[in-house]
């Protein structure tokens, strides 16, 4: 007897389950090819995303003393968030414990001076897992939406 499961919209059966650089997981309509040409997908588009349960870490709520959870959102965003907490879908509000901590990309000073400025170079590692040098006085102004400080960037393979 086949146990795979069926494309709701073709009839074909589902690939394999692959995941995102983000860490989401998905599986894709077997009909579903990418076509590197023309930078899009041709066939049947149907894509189930498979919810990714939250990971359960060596460390304590700072606010309650709960254990702490991995959790990546439906966008890809990483945090860690007290297990006791939760959220009511009827009321819209959250339950128990409500510490979250939203983990970005990670920071290492390096040995090196900017080309541009002649300040130290940091490494800069995104969630996703790539890597850039980038001048250390370089920031970001959220009101105005734009770059601050030294612009110098070099993305690393």
């Amino acid at each position: 007897m086949d146990t795979q499961e069926a494309c709701p919209k073709c009839g074909a059966p589902l690939d394999a389950i692959s995941e995102t650089p983000t860490g989401r997981k998905l599986q894709r309509c077997s009909k579903n090819i990418w076509n590197a040409e023309a930078r899009k997908s041709e066939g049947c588009d149907y894509v189930k995303w498979i919810a990714v349960e939250p990971q359960t870490l060596d460390e304590a709520c700072p606010k309650c003393g709960a254990a702490l959870v991995l959790q990546v959102t439906r966008f890809g965003k990483k945090m860690k968030k007290c297990s006791k907490g939760g959220w009511d879908k009827e009321t819209k509000k959250s339950t128990g414990c409500d510490y979250v901590e939203w983990i970005n990309g990670a920071t290492e000073p390096l040995d090196e001076a900017c080309p541009e400025c002649d300040k130290p170079l940091v490494l800069f590692t995104t969630n996703s897992g790539k890597r850039m040098k980038k001048c250390s006085t370089s920031g970001w102004d959220r009101a105005s939406r734009t770059a601050t400080g030294c612009t110098y960037v070099e993305w690393l393979k």
